[in-house]
């Protein structure tokens, strides 16, 4: 079992170094950034598959992502955007995104509002992960996280 989490781990990080590199972060950052995406889809994986509760996966994967993204801008001095953008890529819900479409247009209406409602839970799990790791103050990633020559 713990093998298929070092995979998923791996995979996820490969995935967001791909995505960072389309995002043109910064070369030095590409390692963290797909630290980021694995770190955030572990959280979603071991959640969802422990508790089969894939909604509350993602806020957790999310907010741990957060977590993570804000303390590495403080401690790297990057915006929190470099690391929080490419390591959302592991979960956002492309799939469902597709299927939502594809179904509209084919206008299967059923299977149309269960993907889309589907798909929006997911979007709206991520965001609220994103939304309740943004809450807490900067000063307090700044004082635990800061490089040592901050004064």
């Amino acid at each position: 079992m713990y093998v298929n989490y070092i995979i998923e781990f791996v995979v996820s990080m490969v995935a967001t170094i791909a995505f960072a590199i389309v995002f043109s972060a910064p070369r030095a950052e590409l390692l963290y950034c797909g630290i980021s995406g694995a770190i955030g889809w572990i959280f979603y994986s071991i959640i969802s598959n422990t508790l089969s509760a894939p909604t509350l996966g993602n806020v957790v994967g999310s907010l741990a992502l957060t977590f993570f993204s804000r303390a590495l801008a403080s401690k790297r001095k990057n915006p929190v955007t470099v690391y929080l953008i490419s390591g959302i890529f592991p979960l956002v819900p492309g799939a469902g995104i597709y299927y939502t479409s594809f179904y509209l247009i084919m206008n299967d209406m059923n299977n149309f509002s269960q993907s889309g409602l589907s798909t929006l839970k997911t979007a709206g799990a991520i965001v609220m992960g994103i939304i309740l790791g943004m809450a807490f103050p900067q000063s307090w990633f700044n004082t635990v996280f800061a490089p040592s020559d901050r004064k």
